[in-house]
């Protein structure tokens, strides 16, 4: 009990920007090898991805997502049935449910919340089923007081700059946003403004190809705020409705990257004023509080609007969603659960409950 109370008092501290930019590079550097520098190693990557089949049933997205969750499930419900099992008091059995919503990255303030919350219905709660049903109306609670989606008409075009440190899955996500977009009779363009990895653009290329989808793009090294801007005057020019603006997560310069994100904003709104209209940031659930730390960064940095969290397949925590929906006020809007085109899915906050349990 002493770790966990120490643990606690660990967590309760804000870390440093030092400390998250160190966190940052060490996702970095562990996820580097997930992109493929050969082109058709790529080609195939996307060809497994998109790769065409029957629609999938809700049944279908609800399973999958269920089997993504599958480690969580079965750690909270198999602690919850042990812990009732021990007959302890319930103060102390709420006390040991907390530690392990910690470890399952729900992490500390929202675990603590939770745990306040069930005590107060400690009285009516005489069994696991019922400790199980009460934690789940709570998380939904918690769900529906940080995800709600503001009204917003969308302008054409409608500009999305993705950011999000290398190796989380960025590229993925804006094929597959892209494609989707496509699909519902959208037309895309894809800017490749992350000029720093040649893998970036080729990867790139290959998703706008099979989407149907232009792509602007510069050569490599070229300035990206220049390729953003390029970009937003050809969808104007075009008649374009949507507009993905891929980004660096590293530079292999001294220029900080913050400071870069930055200038690709700036670049954009001289086209369109309000440009860009989303800051969707790409999150990897695997790397779980690390997670946190980096929405933390970009949003200070960026005014992030959105969220989308990848690889939440099955070696992930799944309770960083529930993290990221009560820390930060801002919305989740995708998770991915899988490497096919229809595993990224916009986050449905009961849906999620229903499969954590």
């Amino acid at each position: 009990m002493a770790w966990f109370k120490r643990k606690k008092n660990e967590d309760r501290k804000a870390l440093s920007e030092q400390k998250i930019i160190e966190i940052i590079e060490r996702v970095e550097e562990t996820a580097a090898s997930a992109y493929p520098s050969d082109t058709a190693a790529q080609k195939e990557t996307v060809k497994k991805t998109t790769a065409p089949g029957p629609r999938p049933s809700k049944n279908g997205l609800v399973g999958r997502l269920r089997m993504g969750l599958s480690k969580t499930r079965e750690f909270l419900t198999t602690d919850i049935d042990e812990l009732f099992s021990s007959h302890k008091r319930m103060e102390d059995l709420l006390e040991e449910l907390e530690e392990r919503l910690i470890t399952s990255d729900i992490g500390v303030q929202t675990a603590t919340r939770l745990i306040e919350n069930l005590s107060k219905k400690s009285s009516r709660i005489s069994d696991a089923n019922q400790l199980k049903a009460a934690l789940k109306a709570e998380i939904i609670s918690l769900f529906n007081g940080h995800s709600a989606f503001p009204a917003k008409a969308l302008q054409k075009p409608h500009i999305v700059m993705v950011v999000g440190v290398n190796g989380v899955g960025k590229t993925t996500t804006i094929g597959k946003l892209a494609a989707k977009a496509a699909a519902q009779k959208k037309k895309v363009l894809i800017a490749a403004a992350d000029t720093f990895r040649a893998a970036a653009v080729e990867q790139l290329t290959i998703w706008a190809e099979r989407a149907g989808a232009e792509i602007v793009r510069h050569r490599e090294n070229a300035d990206p705020a220049a390729v953003a801007y390029d970009s937003v005057e050809a969808a104007v020019a075009r008649g374009k409705d949507i507009v993905f603006v891929d980004t660096a997560g590293r530079l292999h310069t001294k220029v900080n990257l913050m400071e870069e994100l930055k200038k690709i904003k700036r670049a954009m709104s001289k086209k369109i004023p309000d440009a860009p209209h989303e800051v969707l940031l790409v999150l990897d659930a695997t790397t779980g509080q690390n997670a946190l730390s980096q929405a933390k960064l970009f949003n200070e940095s960026l005014g992030i609007t959105g969220i989308a969290l990848t690889k939440l397949d099955g070696t992930a925590k799944g309770g960083i969603v529930v993290s990221i929906c009560s820390t930060l006020n801002v919305p989740l809007k995708y998770i991915g659960v899988g490497e096919k085109l229809e595993d990224l899915q916009e986050f449905d906050p009961a849906q999620f409950a229903d499969a954590l349990f």
